[in-house]
């Protein structure tokens, strides 16, 4: 036989248990929003049905009133909770809609007139619709795709049934309320029980995983710009490289140095170095096309991935953030550092295959020329032998479009 009350003495300390692992989660990563609101679902569920329990020692509906609000608060804080993990606006007022009308509809069906049926359709709604308008969310294609977001969708579904079932079961005039207890009251609790201990399970598994790729992300950027950094550079060309291989189009690379920056560094100071080196940054992204890479592969050396583009457009874009760098430099006042790049530009080939660094190796060469003419200019990487008898130079394999 279950006994319902320490069924309910169960939760108290599983959502107890499940508190202060959400408590330790956000005091460890502060920035992880949605666990402040699965902390405060645990605790809160936790108080309702601690509260809930009181019913059996004071003769009055009150206890049994305010733990069932608990629960209903409890369900909208961890629908808030996924809202967040998946960066959306939280729904204060329609959370506070669904679960204020919900409790007034338990109150005036337990208060005003006894009508069980109504008064457990009300409470059922302030549990279920919640997490019913959090649901697209986890089960959206576009959303983050995660076993943990995959088993919080399926747990979610299964609460909805059970509380649908005990909804119909209701109607159909079998009490299956807290008032009236009983084995079938005792087997959806202890089904609900499971199922909110699994659903925070599938929570820290969304966690886990967040932070995984938080951290995953973090190893591939670079610390100071925030751009890609040389491993995640060496990744996307390894991944151009073959698609140009299997398909044949083909696609560009830039590679930039920063004029004068040692200068800069000693004159300036290194802050004044990385001052210069982030305000490069957002001037290049500001002439960049969605899906341009730009990366910073180490000191002042930057590159930026162009797919899809010829050694034309390529040398067109290369234009483009030189251009940008000269007009800002020629609005520097005062104790403004004006930035001065030089860019190599070279274009994949069958030559190149799947080996990413001839393809650098090709823009470096073409980044010397530039260099060599000058700097505060690009060039471009032509292996083509010269139309006119020229004498060979060692610059000869480059163009100059500028």
């Amino acid at each position: 036989m279950l006994n319902v009350p320490t069924l309910w003495m169960v939760f108290v300390v599983n959502f107890l248990a499940l508190g202060v692992i959400w408590a330790y989660v956000t005091r460890s990563y502060p920035k992880f929003a949605a666990a402040r609101f699965w902390m405060a679902s645990s605790f809160v569920g936790a108080a309702g049905a601690m509260t809930a329990l009181i019913r059996l020692f004071v003769a009055s509906p009150l206890p049994l009133l305010l733990g069932a609000g608990g629960v209903i608060a409890a369900s909208c804080l961890a629908a808030m909770g996924i809202q967040r993990f998946y960066d959306r606006p939280v729904s204060w007022r329609l959370m506070t809609a669904t679960g204020g009308l919900s409790l007034g509809g338990v109150v005036v069906f337990m208060v005003g007139f006894e009508h069980m049926q109504l008064r457990m359709l009300s409470y059922t709604l302030g549990q279920a619709l919640p997490l019913v308008l959090a649901l697209r969310l986890l089960l959206s294609p576009e959303g983050r795709v995660s076993p943990g977001a995959r088993l919080s969708g399926i747990v979610i579904l299964t609460i909805i049934a059970i509380l649908l079932v005990r909804t119909v079961g209701n109607l159909l005039g079998h009490d299956l309320s807290a008032r009236a207890g009983g084995q079938a009251h005792a087997v959806i609790v202890l089904g609900l029980l499971f199922l909110s201990m699994t659903l925070n399970f599938g929570f820290l598994l969304m966690a886990m995983d967040s932070l995984r790729n938080e951290v995953a992300d973090l190893a591939l950027l670079d610390d100071l710009t925030g751009v890609a950094n040389r491993r995640h550079l060496l990744q996307r060309l390894t991944e151009e490289c073959a698609r140009s291989e299997r398909g044949g189009a083909p696609f560009s690379l830039l590679v930039i140095d920063l004029d004068g920056f040692k200068t800069i560094n000693d004159t300036h100071g290194h802050a004044a170095g990385d001052a210069c080196l982030r305000h490069f940054t957002l001037m290049a992204q500001t002439r960049l096309r969605p899906g341009d890479m730009l990366a910073r592969t180490g000191g002042d050396e930057f590159c930026i991935v162009l797919p899809s583009s010829s050694l034309r457009e390529a040398a067109a874009i290369a234009r483009r953030v030189l251009e940008v760098c000269r007009q800002d430099a020629a609005t520097c006042t005062g104790g403004d550092i004006p930035i001065a790049i030089s860019i190599g530009v070279a274009q994949w080939d069958r030559g190149i295959g799947q080996f990413p660094d001839r393809l650098i190796a090709h823009a470096d060469h073409a980044l010397y020329a530039a260099k060599k003419n000058g700097k505060n200019d690009f060039a471009v990487y032509d292996p083509a032998p010269p139309l006119s008898p020229e004498p060979v130079g060692p610059g000869e394999p480059v163009r100059n479009f500028a």
